[in-house]
């Protein structure tokens, strides 16, 4: 398997790409850090083979010259996004009409837009072998509203964007899903917690996830749940798979009052 996983210099790009090096697959693996992208290839070619590509998912030129070097493709993971690097505590709740417009265009550049540019330049790849899979990672609560009107609404259009993706791929075979993780212990989150210790019981490991984009990619009938939203501890029940510690969290739930309905 020759799969792409965009933003997977650390957290959860870089728990898929080890997952699918766990595979033995072939795995390209892009980030603007180089430093943090090496460490990802040098771990995914104890599994597997991983080559890094350094890449700026904003910049059209260095996206086609990314796909211009992968001759063919089985699995496309759109993880990259941006628009967080001004809240290193998070987005903040407020009012849509005191939010910035700089941060709209932001996270629909580097996260919707970024998501889109890749697709369309690994479908040819896919074409040529009539089959191929596209996973577009996502934050998700169940269709609720979160209560950060431009993070909600671009979430909200990956959805429908992998919906519409899905219907035109399905007659030449290939699948498009949207896969939410849960609570992960990203570099951040530990970080975070660290400083300020809080409860990690109901989190999960960014391989997570990453097993669950593994069994997708594995599945013959993949077909069948194309264009749907997916979670990983959905998948982790009906592919009986569990996390790199032998738990098996649930699909995340956000607590009552974080998000609105």
């Amino acid at each position: 398997m020759i799969a792409l996983v965009t933003g997977a210099s650390r957290g959860l790009g870089r728990g898929i790409a080890y997952s699918l090096g766990e595979t033995g697959a072939t795995v390209y693996v892009t980030g603007r850090t180089q430093a943090h992208l090496e460490q990802t290839a040098v771990e995914i070619n104890r599994r597997g083979t991983g080559i890094a590509v350094v890449c700026d998912h904003t910049d059209d030129a260095q996206v086609e010259a990314l796909f211009s070097r992968i001759p063919s493709l089985d699995l496309l993971v759109n993880n990259v996004w941006g628009g967080y690097e001004t809240h290193q505590n998070g987005l903040p709740f407020g009012d849509f009409w005191k939010l910035s417009l700089n941060h709209w265009d932001e996270m629909f550049t580097c996260g919707l837009r970024a998501h889109f540019a890749a697709s369309r330049l690994a479908v040819p790849l896919m074409l040529s072998q009539k089959s191929g899979l596209i996973v577009n990672t996502i934050a998700w609560v169940q269709g609720k509203y979160t209560r950060h009107l431009y993070c909600d609404v671009v979430k909200q259009a990956t959805a429908r964007m992998t919906y519409g993706m899905a219907l035109e791929l399905k007659p030449h075979n290939i699948a498009c899903v949207a896969l939410a993780p849960g609570f992960v212990r990203t570099e951040l989150i530990l970080a975070a917690h660290a400083k300020h210790p809080f409860d990690l019981s109901g989190t999960e490991s960014p391989e997570y996830a990453g097993r669950g984009v593994v069994r997708l990619a594995q599945d013959p009938d993949v077909l069948t749940r194309t264009g749907q939203v997916l979670t990983a501890g959905q998948l982790a029940r009906e592919y009986n798979f569990t996390d790199v510690d032998g738990r098996q969290p649930a699909a995340f739930v956000l607590p009552p009052g974080f998000a609105l309905d």
